[in-house]
């Protein structure tokens, strides 16, 4: 969510179709032009008229600014009123000026006729400023515009661009925006084509007032009902339930693989055996199997609760996200992925910190002591499926609509850190668990989540199969390159999008 926010008047606030194009058809039929189509007069909503008569009828300089003043001649008591609010625009601004936000009105028009069309549909007072261009054909492009917007927002003090949108419908706004390096909000319900917007570039798009006013609130959204406890209390239960069912799972998955040692004979690969025969335990296999079968029974409980969730997430995140996403952003999130996974399991081995933990120790042994394919399935796949669906599908879905975006972000890695039960694993868990949920935030796909999960979760599940060594990609050197790596990564893709 952002302060301060900078509408075209044009095919943003008012449609003025009416009143434009019969103005327009008035000061060409002054030059002996017959226009009867008004539709065709369109293309004049929304840039300079001096440079629309020049441009769609080869007028000169001169002749252009005799059109205008023509055009003004019935603009200025009757074409001014042939124009109406776009619904749910009053209600809009009226619940943006409630939250705080500080509404301006950066217009191509002359501001004295953008002023008394304001004042002609009462939402006058909800600007804070109002600039359009001037009568006598200064300040008519579009950056000027803008500029001159937030000298008057701001004073003489720092203009944080990054707390602005401008809010308009052709690609000048997009592009007058860009001059003043803000970000752009365009809309397709006025006069520019889905076309020309994304060829401007704009930073977003919407095709809706409804969109716009959800788009511009977002963030901002009611805390969900229920008291403080009860609010905590939606995030921790489904965290409580998972656990408890994925270990009574794992242990009922243990007792029955038990059982049938006891009675079956061999099975080498699931239990292990005394030189007689006696069962005297079982194999990492086992325990693998047993872990995947509690996690399962784990996503089971939680898999409707999760599902709901990620719909609601993925329509609060949908409008943030409406344009396609470089490749290379993938890539970069590619790099920060390998990057973290590797330099954290080398600093974490060469600083000696994973002896330090007997809990890590025995978790450890278990997990690598399966088979190298049935291990991958197991914690590369099926475990970062379950612990998604959870984690972000669920905790975070919830905490992003109870807190802001980025201390939401930190509980829910918080949360995945303290799940692993043990100091090692929590504090990997933790950094890990914040790379995931930018990735989420980011791209605004639980997919993006994901994968970075899978990836992670199959990369250091393999090196330990690896003899890094041989490879090079031991030692200091190679954990501050990756680590450095990473660092790379993220702030080539914070550049690109501030979350």
């Amino acid at each position: 969510m952002k302060k301060y926010l900078l509408f075209d008047l044009d095919g943003t606030l008012t449609d003025p179709k009416v009143g434009i194009t019969t103005c327009v058809q008035y000061a060409l039929k002054s030059f002996g032009i017959e226009e009867p189509d008004l539709d065709k007069l369109e293309p004049f909503i929304g840039p300079p008229l001096t440079d629309s008569f020049m441009k769609f009828y080869g007028m000169s300089a001169e002749q252009a600014q005799k059109a205008v003043e023509k055009y003004r001649e019935r603009f200025r008591d009757t074409g001014i009123f042939e124009n109406r609010l776009y619904e749910g625009i009053p209600k809009m601004l009226a619940e943006l000026n409630s939250r705080g936000m500080c509404l301006a009105v950066a217009s191509s028009k002359p501001t004295v006729f953008v002023e008394r069309i304001l004042e002609h549909f009462h939402i006058d007072g909800y600007f804070k400023a109002v600039v359009g261009s001037e009568l006598d054909g200064t300040r008519v492009n579009k950056d000027e515009v803008v500029e001159e917007a937030l000298r008057q927002l701001f004073g003489d003090g720092p203009v944080e661009k990054d707390q602005v949108y401008m809010i308009g419908d052709r690609c000048f706004d997009v592009e007058g925006a860009k001059a003043q390096g803000i970000e752009s909000v365009a809309v397709t319900y006025g006069y520019g084509s889905m076309e020309e917007l994304k060829q401007a570039k704009a930073d977003y798009i919407v095709r809706s007032v409804e969109e716009l006013k959800k788009f511009l609130l977002r963030g901002s959204e009611e805390q969900p009902a229920g008291t403080p406890f009860q609010r905590i209390w939606r995030v921790l239960f489904p965290l409580l339930l998972f656990w408890m069912v994925r270990n009574l799972g794992q242990q009922a998955a243990l007792t029955a693989f038990a059982a049938a040692g006891s009675v079956l004979r061999g099975g080498a690969f699931w239990f292990v055996r005394e030189e007689s025969g006696m069962l005297t335990g079982l194999t990492g296999n086992a325990g693998t199997v047993a872990a995947v079968i509690g996690f399962l029974a784990g996503a089971a409980v939680i898999w409707k609760t999760a599902l709901r969730q990620l719909e609601i997430t993925a329509d609060d995140m949908r409008l943030l996200h409406l344009k396609q996403e470089p490749k290379g952003n993938f890539l970069l999130l590619g790099t920060l992925t390998v990057g973290s996974v590797m330099g954290l399991n080398l600093l974490m081995e060469l600083s000696g910190f994973v002896r330090f933990s007997e809990t890590y120790q025995a978790v450890s042994q278990d997990q690598y002591s399966a088979a190298p394919a049935l291990g991958l399935a197991a914690y590369g796949l099926v475990t970062p499926i379950a612990e998604e669906l959870l984690f972000r599908g669920v905790i975070y879905g919830r905490l992003r609509r109870m807190l802001k975006i980025r201390p939401a972000m930190l509980l829910s890695a918080v949360f995945f850190g303290m799940y692993h039960m043990n100091s090692v694993q929590g504090i990997y868990g933790f950094l890990m668990g914040c790379v995931i949920v930018y990735a989420y935030e980011y791209f605004g796909d639980f997919k993006a989540a994901l994968a970075v999960h899978m990836i992670a979760n199959l990369l250091a599940y393999s090196i330990s199969y690896t003899p890094l060594a041989a490879a090079g990609l031991s030692g200091w050197p190679a954990c501050v390159g990756f680590l450095a790596l990473a660092a790379g990564s993220f702030w080539l893709l914070s550049r690109k999008r501030h979350i």
